[in-house]
């Protein structure tokens, strides 16, 4: 359903050096760069199945910022994987938010693994895994 989901930064460079890092956990190659008619820069992450994560500098000119009430959601392999991811943005400078990564009973879904974290520029990502 989904082609791509992007989120703002105000240092591309961090950028690209914490997601080359968080998502290669998850098999990710590095953010290829894009440069946009209007000089902006952009990083494309893609997975293999036709989806793509892109972070850009926002092409408005003004200053990145994060959307209230949202989340980008990495689907993982196992909970190990989730917690690794979770793990590893916060190394890569990422800031760990809600509870610790671990399962989380939910009505509908059963136990799901879930860990939710912030990117430098505040963005809210979480590694989520559902089990079989």
């Amino acid at each position: 359903m989904l082609f791509h989901t992007m989120v703002g930064s105000n240092d591309i460079e961090r950028s690209k050096c914490f997601y080359d890092t968080v998502l290669g956990t998850l098999g990710a190659g590095e953010g290829a760069r894009n440069v946009a008619d209007s000089g902006h820069i952009r990083l494309i992450y893609n997975n293999g199945n036709g989806t793509n994560f892109i972070v850009s500098q926002p092409i408005n000119g003004e200053p990145a910022s994060v959307a209230n009430g949202s989340t980008v959601a990495f689907s993982c392999d196992s909970p190990e994987q989730v917690k690794q991811l979770h793990d590893t943005a916060v190394a890569a400078g990422g800031t760990s938010i809600e509870a610790p990564p671990g399962p989380r009973e939910t009505a509908s879904m059963g136990t799901i693994e879930l860990a939710y974290f912030r990117d430098p520029d505040g963005n809210k990502l979480c590694g989520i895994h559902f089990p079989a």
